[in-house]
């Protein structure tokens, strides 16, 4: 039976195996999905297999820098005991670092790390960890040059947010400004690099508020004109109050700085990952049922 990329694929994502070790899985077992399920199990990826259905959303952003590149990667395992674990932190670190020759993260998780692939290295993780672990993100970041900063550091570069800014100018304050973005969080650069549908989604949302106030049509237009105008100054980098001089924006302290920012990128562990909760109780019973 001919095995194909999606049956390889259905197969490394019910079980979080390597893709040269679910392909010969299938070839071993003529493309019969459990008994390749049972297959990988028999070879020492059972604990990967079990872990897979989990959710990971906790682990830690990595950031790397080298000259005018940088780049950050988010790795996911469920716990935060295994943010601290030096085995994990020592694999993120390599993933980084590879992450630095890595178009996209797909060539990051094709990528050798010692032999074996990203993807590989991260389900053998699994397997001697005992956590469901995954590359969730990759981002880049390149200019004139490259700062980095990480918040609530748990080693060397990585840690629970990850920031990187490209500049031109002030190296110092470009640092500043990756601080700055740590803390507030924007959603673009500048107006111009504001997804539309964001845009869109606001303006919607501010016609309905403007409208419940029952004043003219004119006096409407001029309130989500000014409501608009905050709203950018709020969710864009360079349109935000400066955290370190709250009296200027960050584009006017740029200016005063000499500096020109062109672009960031900010990688926070989870963010957006839907977690499941479960009570307390739950969680004793559901541990003494293994």
């Amino acid at each position: 039976m001919a095995i194909t990329a999606a049956m390889v694929k259905e197969l490394r994502d019910s079980t979080g195996a390597g893709m040269m070790d679910a392909k010969k899985a299938l070839t071993e077992n003529d493309g019969d999905m459990q008994a390749s399920v049972d297959w990988l199990r028999t070879k020492g990826l059972a604990k990967a297999a079990k872990k897979s259905g989990r959710t990971a959303a906790e682990g830690l952003v990595a950031v790397k820098v080298e000259g005018g590149k940088g780049v950050a990667v988010e790795v996911n395992a469920e716990t935060d005991f295994v943010a601290k674990n030096a085995d994990f932190q020592a694999m993120v670190a390599q993933i980084a670092d590879a992450a630095l020759n890595a178009d996209d993260i797909d060539a990051l998780n094709a990528a050798d790390l010692g032999g074996k692939t990203v993807a590989d290295t991260i389900t053998d993780k699994i397997a001697t960890i005992g956590e469901n672990m995954s590359l969730r993100r990759m981002a880049r970041a390149e200019g004139d040059g490259v700062v980095s900063y990480v918040h609530n550091a748990a080693g060397d570069g990585m840690g629970k947010i990850g920031v990187l800014v490209a500049f031109s100018g002030d190296e110092a304050f470009a640092r500043q400004v990756a601080m700055h973005i740590a803390a507030t969080n924007p959603a673009s650069l500048d107006e111009a690099s504001l997804d539309p549908a964001i845009v869109e989604k606001e303006r919607e949302v501010q016609i309905d508020i403007a409208r419940e106030s029952g004043k003219p049509e004119a006096v409407i237009e001029k309130m989500i004109i000014g409501r608009m105008k905050k709203f950018m100054s709020e969710v864009t980098l360079l349109g935000q109050s400066f955290v370190m001089n709250p009296d200027l924006t960050v584009e006017a302290a740029a200016k005063e700085a000499g500096t020109t920012i062109a672009a960031f990128v900010r990688l926070e562990v989870g963010e957006g990952i839907e977690k499941k909760e479960e009570d307390f109780a739950a969680e004793v019973a559901k541990a003494a049922q293994g």
